[in-house]
């Protein structure tokens, strides 16, 4: 097999595939013993027909039409290998002789991965809000325990946001009960938008003893016509914030050792939640470098994944896609869009990431390969030889040494990143640390992880 490349417009190149006589041979006595194996002949055992007989009932036509649907994929497949070009979409192929006779050539246009351009990676500034924890942060944790421990007390005023409603509800369509919207003695927080749309701002100054009905567009199942009776508001009431309280609701004799506590855990919240922000917003700040054309061909693979993990989760809640659009009163073309939307969002990002390993020549050794080998082969209890049989089996090492230059790429990004707050101060990075080690950003280099078999696609 003789190939040739050349370069093409917008990404594209044209493999030119050439392949003599010799081989068009072997091709046909492989694609002969296949037939052989699958044809069902009266008079013959499975897998026993005679070549010869194949040859006489196929004809030389549909039997050159077989070999060249056998060796064709096999040998573009050879050629994108050989040539190491990162194909993104399928390939345009055009038999250009030998579909009859005599040696075989082909033309295979293919469209490959851009290399993008991310001017002014080096000055890049990233704002995240301080790590610092504020009295006002402990003040807030205290009040969602306080709300833990309240107390209902009915009062005679009309209802606001936060309170407890006791109703009577009655959903009806077309003049019959709906099911799963009747209920009696139910217990409602106002402004938890819990029923449907609309039923919040009726309950809102309504008091014991009022009856509004409302038609509702979102009502579980469908529009439904409403009718609701208030039958009770109740308010809640916290205990005061004290030792007594302190002592009541935690492990704590005090309430200035419960703040003490509550203060260092989310000291270590906000700052591993601001260093999650510092990764994502800094490859945000990466991407939006790129003002290349982003190729459809990966929005929609991209797109594609999205949905299906999506369609996956659902799934698993025996909810079909068709009910979730229905409740959420979602237009289905403009869920589509939200997904293209953010599929091109991870494809612009992931472009960027690779065009920061080859600005900055970013590579990843044997001894890095083989540690990410050992960390996978645990997560799939398998052992680290038998993972690595089966990514070599799929050519997925490729990809899985590309994945791994991205998160190394991210790794040198956020390390060289300015960091300000919201104020515009620099910030000091020391105080983004925690005591635990948080591998997992620095190892995924895309905006989505893939598995090693993913990647060998790429």
């Amino acid at each position: 097999m003789r190939t040739s490349v050349e370069p093409l417009e917008k990404n594209r190149f044209k493999l030119t595939i050439e392949v003599d006589d010799e081989e068009v041979a072997r091709a046909e006595k492989e694609t002969l013993g296949r037939l052989s194996r699958d044809a069902r002949i009266p008079g013959f055992r499975p897998g026993r027909v005679p070549r010869r007989l194949l040859e006489v009932r196929l004809g030389p036509k549909l039997l050159r039409e077989e070999v060249l649907r056998d060796v064709v994929p096999r040998l573009y497949g050879e050629a994108v290998k050989e040539s190491e070009l990162d194909v993104i979409d399928a390939p345009k192929i055009d038999i250009t002789s030998g579909d009859e006779s005599g040696p075989v050539a082909f033309d295979a246009v293919v469209e490959v991965r851009p290399e993008v351009s991310i001017p002014g990676y080096e000055g890049l500034v990233v704002t995240v809000p301080s790590p610092l924890v504020t009295e006002a942060d402990i003040d807030a944790q205290i009040d969602r325990l306080r709300e833990q421990f309240a107390s209902l007390a009915e009062v005679g005023r009309p209802a606001r946001d936060g309170d407890l409603v006791t109703l009577d509800v009655q959903g009806s369509r077309d003049g019959q009960p709906a099911e799963g919207l009747v209920a009696d003695d139910l217990v409602y927080q106002v402004g938890s938008g819990g029923i449907a749309r609309g039923v919040d701002a009726h309950l809102v100054g309504a008091k014991a003893g009022d009856i509004f009905e409302m038609d509702a567009e979102t009502a579980p199942g469908g529009q439904a016509h409403l009718r609701l009776l208030v039958k009770q508001v109740r308010e809640k009431v916290l205990p005061v914030a004290d030792d007594e309280f302190a002592s009541d609701a935690s492990e704590f004799e005090s309430l200035a050792e419960l703040r003490a506590d509550l203060a260092a855990r989310l000291s270590v919240a906000k700052r591993r939640e601001v260093r999650a922000l510092l990764h994502a917003r800094a490859v945000d700040a990466l991407a939006e470098l790129v003002t290349d054309e982003i190729p459809k061909a990966l929005v929609n693979r991209e797109a594609e994944l999205l949905l299906n993990d999506f369609t996956e989760r659902l799934a698993a809640q025996k909810i079909l896609l068709s009910t979730y659009l229905q409740a959420t009163g979602t237009e289905q073309e403009a869920f589509f869009a939200e997904f293209e939307a953010q599929a091109t969002r991870q494809v612009r990002a992931d472009l960027a990431l690779r065009a920061l390993v080859a600005a900055e020549h970013i590579e990843i050794d044997e001894a890095e390969l083989d540690e990410e080998v050992v960390r996978l082969a645990g997560l799939a209890h398998q052992t680290p030889a038998e993972l690595r049989s089966t990514i070599d089996r799929g050519g997925g090492f490729a990809g899985l040494r590309s994945q791994l230059r991205r998160g190394k790429a991210l790794g040198w990004l956020v390390e060289h990143v300015a960091v300000v707050d919201d104020g515009g101060n620099p910030m000091d990075r020391a105080a983004l640390q925690t005591d635990e080690v948080n591998s997992e950003a620095a190892r995924d280099g895309s905006a989505r992880e893939r598995s090693p078999e993913e990647e060998a696609g790429r």
